[in-house]
């Protein structure tokens, strides 16, 4: 068994560049992440006795966080968490004992400031992988019904156009993507390209020239089109849940992420219909285009072994100003306020709802 987890950690270097962006992004962002070098060195001095030691103490404090769905009532569904807390946390020699408030963990990630553009430089840990990725994040704002459905509708103008340039007309890549993202209840924006004929500094300045240009396209859109998208953007809010698993993954995340919006859907759809094109292009020229006040951008580049002397080069260049380079991921990461944390905020809970927690 230790073996396989073993093998698993040295098959990192044989991940895809963009995936390696990716885990650069993660490693940078979140507040409790760990390199796959360190979790590789700890593994390989595990022992079974570690183990052993170590049974005892995995349910010596507990946190339950439960959700039941299905043909059952509400009576039901406390009775049989009510059996599990017994089952643990009863009796004169209980399995468990639960979390102090002190002891509550968060998901927290770093908070970047405003008008600063970071960026993190590698070298792909295949050196036979030709190919360089690009990850281009945009961090936007926590949790907000207005923003929420703005950089949602703009995520969705956007997403083909995108595609269209930098993939179809352009050609940097044949992976090119463009989507929203949640991390700890903070929305963001992400590009991610993944390319053998084009290095990840090359595309970032393409990513820029199409957001320009974008601006443009926002202004002559007419009103009808822009109605058209939003209508289109509440159309799939108001989709009903095809199956119980996809009605549970939609209460669940707001339960894992702490937001608890249960009522997100009738919420953003109400926000939708406010809003106009003008909030939608002040919102893009203050979060997301090139230049905006409350911009905060971070870049990974994953240079592939086509793209090696560009590496060395971006080593030493001098760097725009604005431009931050990251260094030390964790020096860096130490250096940086954390955004809020939405766990343990029973602020949208109903009074019943919070006497079961």
């Amino acid at each position: 068994m230790k073996e396989l987890f073993l093998k698993q950690y040295q098959n990192v270097k044989f991940q895809q560049p963009y995936e390696q962006a990716l885990y650069y992004c993660s490693l940078i962002l979140r507040e409790h992440s760990w390199s796959w070098n360190d979790e590789f060195e700890a593994l390989t001095n595990l022992e079974i006795d570690d183990l052993v030691k170590f049974y005892p103490l995995l349910l010596s404090r507990t946190f339950l966080e439960c959700y039941i769905a299905g043909n059952i009532d509400s009576k039901e569904a406390v009775s049989m968490i009510q059996h599990v807390e017994d089952a643990l946390y009863k009796g004169s020699q209980p399995l468990s004992r639960a979390l102090f408030a002190s002891e509550h963990s968060s998901s927290r990630i770093i908070n970047l400031e405003e008008s600063k553009n970071y960026f993190y430089a590698a070298e792909g840990l295949n050196t036979s992988d030709e190919n360089s990725a690009l990850v281009h994040y945009i961090q936007v704002h926590s949790d907000e019904y207005i923003k929420n459905v703005k950089l949602q509708l703009f995520a969705l103008i956007a997403k083909q156009p995108a595609f269209d340039q930098l993939r179809s007309v352009e050609q940097l890549g044949y992976i090119t993507s463009l989507s929203r993202t949640s991390d700890a209840g903070v929305r963001g924006l992400q590009l991610i390209v993944q390319s053998s004929v084009k290095d990840p500094k090359y595309i970032e300045s393409r990513f820029q020239a199409f957001l320009k240009t974008l601006e443009t396209q926002l202004h002559d859109m007419s009103d009808d089109e822009f109605k058209k998208k939003v209508n289109a953007l509440i159309d799939i809010k108001l989709e009903k849940f095809k199956n119980l698993p996809e009605e549970t993954n939609f209460f669940w995340w707001e339960i894992s992420s702490g937001t608890l919006r249960f009522d997100r859907i009738e919420n953003e759809v109400a926000a939708l219909k406010q809003i106009t094109k003008t909030d939608l292009i002040t919102f893009f020229n203050e979060y997301v285009n090139v230049g905006a006040p409350k911009r905060k951008s971070l870049s990974l580049q994953v240079f592939g072994s086509s793209h090696s002397s560009e590496f060395k080069s971006e080593k030493v260049d001098p760097v725009e100003p604005n431009v931050v380079q990251i260094e030390d991921i964790f020096c860096f990461r130490r250096s940086r306020p954390l955004h809020h944390s939405l766990k343990g905020d029973l602020v949208h809970l109903k009074a019943h709802d919070v006497d079961h927690q």
